[in-house]
């Protein structure tokens, strides 16, 4: 076996995919921008900027807060990852943290850190899970036509008549609809 030869024919592909598998089911490039928003609001605060000669020392009297900001920003971002349940929490969460970073933290990280971390609580808050795709053969609306699957509480019922009067009233007051009364709170 020669060094240039991979552990398996394959292998970087099959991880590749499993990689995206796993990042398609959770809020990834949302968890990533508020990660990345976090680091330069922690960093600025403690950092010494060499200018030729000239020593910049950026320290504010609000490096703990900057500090404290930057983690709790980096720890969102990674929880987003590994718990996706709580993806509107953390994305109000690292908005409101980016906002407070504006005059804590050097205007948020001269702003870059700010501007990351609301657009990725943006972007957690908007995140949706996908709906599992299908077997294949059936679909979603195969299975509602043939009754199987459908729910008859929530199915919608025909009109009830020659089809000119009111179009399907499921408001339950209405005995012509089938409903009966079912859909109605009193």
């Amino acid at each position: 076996m020669s060094a240039e030869t991979s552990a398996a024919p394959g292998q970087l592909t099959r991880r590749r995919l499993q990689f995206r598998a796993w990042r398609g089911t959770r809020p990834f490039w949302a968890g990533l921008f508020i990660m990345i928003g976090g680091v330069p609001i922690m960093y600025f605060p403690y950092a010494h900027l060499q200018i030729g000669h000239l020593t910049l020392a950026m320290s504010t009297t609000a490096g703990a807060g900057s500090l404290i900001i930057g983690v709790l920003l980096v720890v969102l971002g990674i929880s987003l990852w590994f718990q996706k349940h709580i993806r509107t929490f953390a994305g109000v969460a690292a908005i409101l943290l980016g906002l407070v970073s504006i005059p804590v933290s050097n205007f948020g990280g001269f702003v870059v850190g700010f501007l990351f971390s609301l657009i990725g609580g943006a972007m957690a808050v908007a995140w949706a899970p996908g709906e599992p795709e299908p077997a294949e053969g059936t679909s979603g609306t195969a299975a509602a036509s043939q009754g199987t699957d459908a729910d008859p509480d929530t199915e919608a019922f025909e009109p009830v008549g020659d089809g000119t009067s009111v179009p399907n009233d499921l408001s339950g007051t209405s005995p012509a609809n089938g409903a009966n009364g079912r859909h109605s709170a009193g």
